[in-house]
């Protein structure tokens, strides 16, 4: 231990190295030069670091400037495609709207046609109701039946129609959705860019976020951004179009339809006029000869009665001279003899005998007659009750029905 403290207290009070003056010197020109190099060395870099920072200053507000500059340009772009598309959803909205009145008129003109179409089957089958020779297959039958023909053919073609401007009011809502969604897009777009083209270096709220600085995978170019905008615009402006001109053909539909079923409402109804006036003119001509009938059955009547008492009036003649013939065959002998009173009392029995037979004859020609003019009279009664009731079914039943229909432009 002794050993040991003894060798290190001799090391500590060893004299230290001695250098000459010129080493000295050497070493303070040395100093000097060094601190000279570094100084100079540190004075480039502070000028340098000034001209940098003076670079970058710049540089970065240019840089900012031109940021700016374009979030301006990038925000006036899509204020022009926001307008654009507001433009267009405007005008498809109104479309949209139009649209949805002429199928609300389509339907209340399919509507209409039902009540006409009800009207003129229930004439047809009225008109069933008629009987005997007025059963007939007449012009007001003819013209029914193409009232119901073209009803028909109205509703299914308003069908088909209203069919259609379902489908088109679809495709427009679905192009106005299709507008609406990039209207939203370009709405929040809009905002982030107005709020990040105000946001300025002393501005709340500003952070580092590491990674920030790159492209997103999902974005798209600016020309796909401009196509997909100007294909929705295409596209609602193709469906607005479409919409328009399927008004004008909805329009021309319902005028053209209003205009058949009304004039073939005016055809029947001229048909039925026709025939209703043909009708009361044959039973009114039915009816004079039916006066004419009974009055002559009355005159026949009469003459029948005439031509009995004719006939009976002859019985007591006949009997006188069958009496006389017969009492004068008691004359005795050559007393019965054949004079001119025998001949003319058999002549007198002879005529009176053609008398009666000829009025006995004349008596059954006129009950003939009689007969017939009763047929006759029955026949026309029959015709005139089957004329009553066509008139009826015509002019009280069906044309009563027809007076409600009125038909208007749809």
């Amino acid at each position: 231990m002794d050993f040991l403290y003894c060798s290190k207290m001799a090391k500590l009070v060893q004299p230290p190295t001695r250098f000459t003056h010129q080493d000295w010197k050497t070493s303070n020109l040395t100093k000097y030069a060094n601190a000279e190099v570094e100084r100079a060395a540190s004075e480039r870099l502070v000028e340098e670091s000034k001209r940098l920072s003076d670079e970058t200053e710049k540089r970065t507000e240019k840089t900012q400037r031109d940021v700016n500059k374009k979030f301006q340009q990038r925000i006036d772009d899509i204020k022009y495609w926001k307008q654009e598309l507001d433009d267009k959803l405007n005008g498809l909205c109104i479309e949209i709207d139009n649209l949805l009145a002429f199928k609300t008129r389509v339907e209340k003109a399919l509507e209409a046609t039902a009540e006409p179409l009800h009207i003129a089957k229930q004439c047809l089958a009225n008109r069933e109701k008629r009987r005997a020779i007025d059963l007939v297959h007449d012009d007001v039958q003819k013209q029914l039946l193409k009232e119901v023909e073209t009803i028909e053919g109205v509703q299914a073609l308003l069908q088909r129609t209203l069919e259609q401007s379902q489908e088109q009011i679809r495709l427009n809502r679905k192009a106005k959705f299709q507008l609406e969604k990039d209207l939203k897009d370009k709405f929040s777009a809009l905002s982030i860019d107005e709020y990040c083209e105000n946001l300025r270096n002393n501005s709340a709220g500003l952070r580092f976020k590491e990674g920030s600085a790159k492209i997103e995978a999902n974005s798209v170019c600016p020309e796909d951004w401009q196509d997909f905008s100007n294909e929705n615009i295409l596209k609602g402006e193709r469906e607005r179009q479409s919409s328009v001109e399927l008004r004008s053909l909805i329009d021309g539909i319902l005028q053209q339809t209003s205009n058949d079923m009304r004039k073939q409402c005016a055809d029947v109804n001229l048909a039925f006029t026709t025939r209703i006036n043909e009708t009361k003119d044959a039973k009114s001509k039915l009816e004079d000869h039916l006066n004419k009938v009974i009055n002559q059955i009355k005159e026949i009547e009469e003459n029948i009665t005439r031509l009995q008492k004719a006939i009976a009036d002859k019985e007591l003649p006949m009997k006188l001279s069958q009496t006389r013939l017969d009492t004068r065959t008691n004359r005795p002998n050559v007393e019965l003899c054949r004079d001119p009173v025998q001949y003319r009392l058999i002549e007198e029995v002879n005529e009176i005998e053609e008398s009666v037979a000829r009025l006995q004859e004349r008596l059954s020609n006129a009950e003939d007659s009689l007969k017939g003019l009763i047929r006759n009279q029955l026949s026309l009664e029959e015709d005139i009750e089957i004329k009553s009731n066509t008139l009826f079914i015509d002019e009280v039943e069906c044309m009563g029905m027809r007076k409600s229909i009125n038909i208007q432009n749809f």
